[in-house]
């Protein structure tokens, strides 16, 4: 019973620089398609940074955009944190290799054994450099990331002062060495496999959704804004389409 990373981190000789990209294990689940790539980045908020720091592994979870900051080199993760955050400090003025992972369960498979239960899920291995994001465009990485997880909400709020500017940081990662892979289907099951098919067997699945807004202290009285109101209904019907698209594959 597993679920599998978005790819083999093994060292590849062919690219000193970093892991190979190619998937080891169930290689047919692995993906070029630049939508199911998309989707993953939309549909997510957090990315696992793995570097190594002072000779050990470390994982550091990050709120992230994606954004284009106009300078020419396309869309890149964003990851926010602050000036004196350590990932940030270990960047310096040459960056630092990482390898960034997203992942999203859509389902939890329970076949008739253990060993054949498995997950349905998306998920993204991100390899290169992590790099600051130059102070002139620090601005627009932070609203992009803003716009990223929560939409609207830049035009409901003011501008960010110049202090709260130097204070947070923004680091950016290529989207140019990705290994995207994918599984999607209910339980292996076949009717001579001589498991015993009284047992159920299906998929149930799992999504990201959202409930009723708490407005804080001082906003008793206050509409919810647009924005906030946009999200609950991105993210609920965001569910009940993943649980549409899984439904169908599970066992009755």
């Amino acid at each position: 019973m597993s679920i599998e990373t978005a790819a083999s981190a093994a060292f590849d000789p062919q690219h000193p620089t970093g892991p190979s990209l190619a998937v080891r294990r169930k290689p047919e689940r692995q993906t070029d398609d630049a939508a199911v790539l998309d989707g993953i980045l939309a549909d997510g908020a957090v990315a696992h940074v793995a570097l190594v720091r002072d000779g050990f592994p470390v994982v550091l979870p990050y709120l992230y955009g994606v954004g284009d900051l106009g300078d020419g080199l396309g869309r890149r993760l964003l990851l926010h944190g602050s000036t004196g955050g350590g990932l940030f400090l270990d960047a310096g003025a040459d960056g630092v290799p990482v390898s960034v992972a997203i992942t999203h369960l859509d389902a939890l498979v329970y076949a008739r054994s253990l060993h054949d239960s498995s997950a349905d899920y998306r998920s993204v291995m991100i390899a290169g450099r992590a790099t600051v994001v130059p102070r002139a465009l620090r601005t627009e990485a932070l609203w992009q990331i803003g716009d990223h997880l929560m939409p609207g909400r830049r035009a409901e709020v003011r501008e960010m002062t110049a202090k709260e500017v130097a204070a947070t940081q923004v680091l950016q990662v290529p989207l140019d060495r990705v290994s995207v892979k994918v599984r999607a289907g209910g339980a292996g099951e076949d009717p001579g496999d001589g498991e015993d098919h009284g047992v159920w067997a299906g998929v149930l699945p799992l999504a990201v959704t959202a409930g009723d807004p708490e407005p804080s202290p001082l906003s008793i009285g206050a509409p919810v804004p647009p924005s906030v109101l946009a999200a609950v209904s991105r993210l609920q019907q965001r569910a009940i389409r993943r649980g549409s698209a899984v439904s169908p594959a599970a066992a009755p």
